[in-house]
């Protein structure tokens, strides 16, 4: 399989539509990648590599412990021994990481196999696992042990020596890469189980792409301590943004974004553009002309109705990260 077609769902390009032109009052709001460490402490999130040992949550409270941010989350739990990427989002970015549900993650796995088999005959069940596969969750889980659905977007056989088994998988997220292991090796007739695992990418976060360690935070943070340098904290903590790279998006006027801060539904009147993926009752990223991650909404038509509405509601709001007040109101902005 070529590597340019081991892909993600979070692999899709933007495609956008204009559906009415407007520009974006530098008064308010700010542009993500111009947030000061301050603000990025609060919408912010980092593309950390864990390593062997500790639990998720203990790496969690490690980096609560070091930057002093109350609210720290992390997007998809990773066993003691896995290794890999951790997305850490802090305080209110928290509320940003379920959009990573729908980015697929892949894996580099090590399986060892309980009997010598050809690979040929890997590789001829390997294809048979690629796509919709049903699986039911190991016994020590936080899951119902229920029969699900999950999709192996990819599955490369990397190289097999003796019975250790080197792949690369991308994955739906919940897929269980232990499990997948097992189920491997009773389809192969010998068993086989993991011995090794490494999560490689988590949607738009990879390995490639300002990966941190723990210990890059403290040292980050102690310079912007004693030195007032916020360098190389900014090139660590990334903003909240970077969770939605993937999502479909519709781009909102100024005059639209306070509402929405409140609770609103969003009218053809303030939309701008729209990613011509969009679909009937698609989760969608409400974005300020800025770049700026409002919040989530579901889109009530797809994207060629919304570029064709002249009135009426289109997308109902979800959830809202941004604060109420970031951008004035209709009658502010009228008297403005």
């Amino acid at each position: 399989m070529a590597e340019n077609e081991l892909k993600l769902p979070a692999d899709e390009s933007e495609q956008l539509i204009i559906k009415s032109q407007d520009q974006t009052n530098p008064k308010y709001g700010t542009k993500p990648e111009e947030r000061n460490i301050k603000q990025l402490f609060e919408y912010g999130v980092i593309n950390l590599d864990k390593v062997s040992g500790p639990t998720s949550h203990e790496v969690v409270s490690w980096v609560k412990k070091v930057l002093g941010i109350e609210k720290v989350g992390h997007g998809g739990t990773l066993d003691p021994n896995v290794t890999g990427i951790l997305p850490v989002a802090l305080d209110r970015g928290t509320r940003v990481l379920s959009a990573l549900l729908s980015a697929g993650k892949e894996y580099i796995c090590v399986m060892n196999l309980h009997s010598d088999i050809p690979k040929e005959k890997i590789e001829r069940i390997f294809n048979q696992f690629t796509g919709k596969i049903y699986q039911r969750p190991p016994l020590k889980s936080s899951v119902r042990r229920r029969l699900r659905i999950r999709e192996i977007y990819y599955l490369e056989l990397l190289e097999v020596q003796d019975r250790h088994v080197l792949f690369r998988i991308g994955c739906e997220a919940g897929t269980y890469i232990r499990k997948f292991c097992f189920d491997i090796g009773e389809a192969l007739c010998s068993g086989a189980h993991m011995l090794e695992l490494r999560r490689t990418r988590v949607g738009p976060f990879r390995e490639d792409k300002s990966l941190v360690t723990l210990h890059d935070i403290k040292d980050a943070f102690t310079i912007y301590q004693k030195e007032n340098d916020e360098r190389y904290l900014k090139k660590i903590v990334s903003p909240m943004e970077k969770m939605v790279a993937h999502m479909p998006k519709i781009y909102v006027r100024d005059s639209a974004v306070d509402a929405l801060c409140h609770g609103a539904d969003l009218a053809a009147a303030g939309i701008c553009n729209i990613d011509a993926r969009i679909k009937p009752q698609m989760q969608v990223a409400l974005m300020t002309l800025k770049g700026e991650l409002i919040g989530f909404g579901r889109a009530k038509k797809d994207a060629l109705s919304i570029f064709k509405a002249n009135s009426g509601i289109l997308v109902e709001s979800d959830k809202v990260f941004m604060k109420r007040g970031t951008y004035p109101g209709w009658n502010q902005e009228k008297e403005t």
